[in-house]
């Protein structure tokens, strides 16, 4: 089963959102890149009890979308980091 199941579809834009918010911290020299995820998790929570109301599926969801996108964001990068490390890697030996 995905993760993305259990979340609440009302959550669903909050994923993209955390993402922007979160490449805008990282952006930030003062932030360490190790407190980003708890910033989104709280924004997350936040924002998810405002729209959605407070309640235990509320708080679980927030907790949930941050994942999501924590988790998304991690997937693409080492993706798209696996890949241009591969092309390096291949150049590398060709130029040998």
């Amino acid at each position: 089963m995905e993760l993305i199941n259990f979340l609440n579809e009302n959550y669903y834009v909050l994923v993209p959102v955390l993402w922007v918010i979160g490449y805008a911290l990282k952006q930030t020299p003062k932030i360490p890149d190790w407190t980003i995820i708890w910033f989104l998790l709280g924004i997350s929570l936040v924002i998810g009890t405002i729209a959605f109301g407070f309640s235990i599926d509320g708080i679980f969801n927030g907790i949930i979308a941050a994942g999501v996108a924590v988790l998304g964001h991690q997937m693409f990068k080492q993706t798209i980091g696996a890949r241009s490390n591969t092309k390096n890697e291949e150049k590398t030996k060709k130029s040998k």
